[in-house]
């Protein structure tokens, strides 16, 4: 099992930045694949990013590309999401998990695989 805790939300304008950080604890960091999901109000959780971390290969969903950027850093145990070109839209809580590939699509490992959240407020 993994401990995952994640930092740097906060409020932002509209075409802002900022740079999530998950710092993970436990088990191995390079076990497993990392990534990074959402949550608005009333609207279900949605894949963000997700980085192989065997062979670094990225993946990102289609509404962030181009603006985001999931990167780790195995020696500090740390995923990284930069965040450039805000929108509203993008206002939620963000939330880092270990994940798995099925059907070209990534998923959480599981319930004990999340972190406890941050959340990002864009403002218009």
């Amino acid at each position: 099992q993994v401990q995952l805790v994640e930092s740097g939300g906060g409020l932002v304008q509209a075409g802002g930045s900022l740079r999530l950080s998950c710092a993970a604890s436990g088990r191995t960091f390079s076990d497993y694949n990392m990534g990074w999901f959402r949550q608005a109000p009333g609207k279900d959780r949605e894949f963000v990013a997700a980085i192989d971390l065997i062979i670094g290969s990225l993946y990102y969903a289609d509404s962030v590309k181009g603006r985001f950027a999931i990167s780790r850093d195995s020696f500090k145990n740390t995923v990284y999401l930069q965040m450039n070109s805000l929108k509203p839209d993008d206002t939620a809580v963000y939330y880092c998990a270990a994940v798995v590939r099925r059907g070209g699509n990534w998923y959480p490992l599981g319930s004990d695989y999340w972190g406890q959240g941050t959340q990002v407020t864009v403002s218009s």
